[in-house]
């Protein structure tokens, strides 16, 4: 006769494990990596144990209350299986099901043996330690996991996929003009902004530094922050505003956290844009130790500055983009150049340009932009 005592803690204690093994081996938690296989696993095989030895108490079960408690404990293993095969996320889990495969069957054929033909107990245990050892040996000694793999239960570490960060874009190239939140500025009463009034070209950038010790805002006074506005600048951090997006005039700003702050800039119509000149020197084109062939032979410009080259030499040259090695780059070229005649190029952006003369390959220069 069974033992219900043994068998409703073992059937309890078998459900729970296979729950924990189910949800672990499912990736909705990453356990068996941390230890929760020992857990779960030892959970289910006690209650394994508990409900094997209710059900053989006195022999083999054969009363409708064992027969319903293996059917429930099999409906539940077969439901969380199927459902953890479903979602499974770790690749190990046939070979998890191939190891449990091992213990069970020679673990029910040994039992039915040792109750059901006991005189055969003996022989059929040999039979099947033997055979289970042939087979661990066998998938272990031929490699059948796989050329190089290890024999783990444990799944690969996943490949952390590398991510590009996305590129911010940079604030317009252009003349930087400081403005100062001074310290101590959030008491009523104390300087706030230094200058307090400044005048800029269109184009120019304005950058506020708060150097207090609280947040603040740069918020446009006339329509609270629809003309521009900095939201909270942390102590320490900048704001920088774009004036090339403004209209020229007078442009009060305030701070919304502490409204008594008040300054003010005013935008003027103008070009940031400057002229810079390189000389082609007078000899340039014989080729000597000490002649300068471009003076200077290396010019830093900013953004919109147009370059003007002069030629006050005898002979005719040319000023073109690139170098005697790769050839013209096709952005600029003067053609011939006679003796007193200039070229300009405007450089708009930021980068570095090499030039040389295609009469005289030896003249090069360069033009940096930044």
């Amino acid at each position: 006769m069974s033992d219900w005592d043994l068998m409703m803690p073992g059937m309890g204690l078998t459900a729970i494990g296979m729950t924990g093994v189910v949800v672990a081996y499912s990736g909705i938690a990453k356990t068996f990596t941390t230890g929760m296989e020992a857990l779960t696993g030892l959970t289910m095989m006690f209650g394994l144990i508990f409900l094997a030895c209710g059900m053989l108490s006195g022999g083999i079960a054969t009363s409708n209350k064992a027969k319903a408690t293996a059917l429930v404990v099999l409906g539940i293993s077969s439901s969380f299986g199927a459902y953890g095969l479903t979602i499974n996320s770790v690749s190990t889990i046939t070979r998890f099901a191939g190891i449990l495969m091992v213990i069970i069957i020679p673990t029910i054929m040994i039992a039915y043996a040792s109750v059901k033909i006991p005189q055969y107990f003996k022989p059929i245990s040999i039979i099947f330690l033997l055979a289970v050892g042939v087979g661990i040996a066998s998938y272990v000694t031929l490699g059948f996991i796989g050329p190089g793999a290890q024999f783990s239960l444990n799944p690969p570490a996943p490949v952390e996929e590398i991510k590009e960060k996305p590129v911010e874009p940079a604030l317009p190239t252009a003349k930087v003009i400081p403005v100062e939140i001074l310290a101590g500025a959030s008491t009523q009463g104390n300087p706030n902004y230094k200058p307090d009034s400044v005048t800029v070209t269109k184009g120019e950038i304005i950058e506020w530094t708060n150097n207090d010790n609280t947040v603040h805002t740069v918020t446009s006074s006339a329509d609270a922050g629809v003309t521009f506005d900095s939201s909270l600048i942390a102590a320490g951090s900048k704001f920088d505003l774009d004036t090339s997006k403004l209209a020229v005039g007078e442009h009060a700003y305030m701070c919304t956290v502490h409204p008594f702050m008040t300054a003010k800039f005013v935008i003027t119509e103008g070009s940031t844009a400057v002229t810079a000149k390189v000389s082609i020197p007078k000899g340039a084109s014989t080729q000597k130790e000490g002649q300068k062939y471009f003076d200077p032979q290396e010019i830093s410009v900013k953004p919109d500055t147009t370059v003007v080259w002069t030629n006050d030499d005898d002979a005719s040259h040319t000023v073109t983009s690139g170098n005697p090695t790769a050839g013209a780059s096709g952005a600029f070229d003067s053609s011939l150049l006679a003796a007193g005649k200039t070229f300009e190029h405007k450089f708009d952006s930021a980068g570095t340009t090499e030039y040389y003369c295609q009469v005289h390959p030896w003249m090069t220069g360069k033009v940096v932009v930044g």
